[in-house]
Formats: C-alpha cells, structure tokens, sequence
C-alpha cells in the first residue's frame, strides 16, 4: 500500500512539475532559528510523519519544510507542508481540526489550541507548536503564524464549492474534503462534505463537481446500477434508493455537478429536496 501510494504520488509531481522548492522561512526575534531538517518530499514524509503519511500523500503532498525556534530550554517548531492545490491543502487541513478549536482569521481558516496555531493558505497547510506555557512564547507562536501567513502565496479563502451549501442547518466548521471512495464506493471521489441538524436528525450533505455532464451522468448512472437502478442518459435527474452499505440515499445531478445526501429517513425526501434544490439552482 505504502509503495503504491508513494508511486503514484511521484508520477503526478513528475508530470505536472511540482518538484521540491525552497523556501526561506522567517525570522523570529529574540529566538535562534535552527534548520537542521531536510526538506521531506513523498519519498521521505514517512521519516517524518511515519504512519500519519498516508493521509498526506492522498491528499497532493508534494513537500514539507521544518524548523525550529530556540530561545533558552523553550521551542517553537514550524511545519509547512505543500500541496498539489488549494483544495488538496484544505482537505489535509480539515481532517485534523475539531469544532472545539479556537478558530481565528488566518490565511483561509485557522485555529489555535493549547500552544498550537494550525492554518491553511494556498496550496500550504501549516502547523505550529510549543509544549512551553509561558505566555510570552504562546504569544511568540501567533507571531510567527503570522509571520509565514505573509511569506506563503495563495489564497486566503475557502474553497469555492463550500460556498454553495447552504447555511441552513449546517454543523459550522465541519466541512471536509473527501478524495477518494466516498461512502466506501471506489467509483465516487473528490467530494465536498458538510454536516447537517434538522431536530434530531444529523445528516451528511456530498458535493461532486465533474468535468462533464456527461461524467456526471455516468457516475450517478454508476452508482444507481449498484442499486439495481437504470436510468436513460439526462443531464438531471433526482433519486431515491437503498445503498447496501449505508442505508436511504438521495441522490440528485444536474450538469457537471451532483449531490449526495446520506442519514435521511424515506420519508424525508422533502428534507433531501430542499438542499439538492438549493445546491444545485
């Protein structure tokens, strides 16, 4: 598993140009900044990271450059991880946050906890620690963060998509970015995903956006025969069905889009019709 991730992940940097790169990170005053770590690319995040690797790789790493800020006993370590794209980065970014973080502005979205400030920009995810509780390192931490979010190109905002979801209901800073086999299907990849409460119920909204209409049909129509389902070649359409691993599933497609709705009972369609309606307008 390790060898074949690792293969396809050089193929895509190697075709696409995105080698290793340098980046000269900042200063901190009044700490010694110390640089003894390679630069780790796909080859050698496992070095690193060792089994939290996977993730990573899945998710676009192309490289990650490490230091250290020294100042007596107490230091400060930075992380900044690149990723193939915006989204890529978000994706990564999102699997290790927790709605119970102190979410502040920076770069696209970040939080801070317990001498940590974790944020994402660009095609960049970044991390930054201190086991130190003495205030004025605490305080040395956001500096930095602030520091690299000027230093990193990119965008300081959230992926376009997420913005089509609609508010109503929606679980705040529970999106994530899902890459491949969404709901365990291998044929259903490179889906949105937001978190939704009507009353007691909480439900799993997917957002796929496609190349074509034509991939678009072609998916649906996959994941439909699964069901036992044919459907004649449209460029929309708006089902329900039983999926054998997870229960009522809605599912509705028009263009290059498609949405997905999971954790919904039969009787609910109306529930299910108001938020594919409104995604896909």
């Amino acid at each position: 598993m390790k060898n074949k991730i690792l293969i396809s992940v050089l193929l895509m940097l190697y075709s696409s140009g995105l080698l290793a790169e340098d980046i000269v990170l900042p200063e901190l005053k009044g700490f010694r900044k110390l640089t003894k770590y390679p630069v780790y690319t796909a080859e050698t995040l496992w070095d690193f990271i060792n089994g939290a690797a996977n993730g990573y790789l899945e998710l676009g790493f192309i490289d990650l450059h490490v230091a250290e800020y020294k100042k007596g006993k107490d230091i400060i370590k930075l992380e900044v991880y690149r990723h193939s794209d915006h989204t890529s980065a978000f994706g990564i970014y999102a699997s290790e946050r927790t709605t119970s973080y102190d979410f502040i502005k920076i770069g696209a979205q970040g939080y801070k906890t317990e001498g940590s400030v974790n944020f994402f920009k660009g095609n960049y995810y970044v991390k930054i620690r201190t086991f130190s509780d003495k205030s004025k390192i605490i305080d040395a931490v956001e500096t930095l963060a602030r520091r690299v979010e000027t230093m990193l190109d990119g965008s300081d905002e959230m992926p376009e998509l997420l913005s089509l979801f609609p508010d109503e209901g929606k679980k705040i800073n529970e999106e994530n970015y899902i890459n491949e086999s969404v709901l365990g299907h291998s044929f259903l990849n490179n889906a949105f995903k937001a978190l939704y409460q009507t009353g007691n119920d909480v439900f799993g909204v997917y957002l796929f956006k496609f190349r074509s209409a034509g991939e678009t049909y072609e998916t649906a129509s996959r994941y439909l025969s699964s069901a036992g389902i044919e459907t004649e070649s449209e460029e929309s359409g708006k089902f329900a069905f039983s999926d054998g691993y997870n229960g009522n599933i809605f599912i509705a497609w028009k263009g290059d889009m498609m949405v997905v709705i999971s954790d919904l009972a039969k009787d609910q369609a109306d529930i299910a019709d108001i938020y594919t309606s409104a995604i896909l307008k």
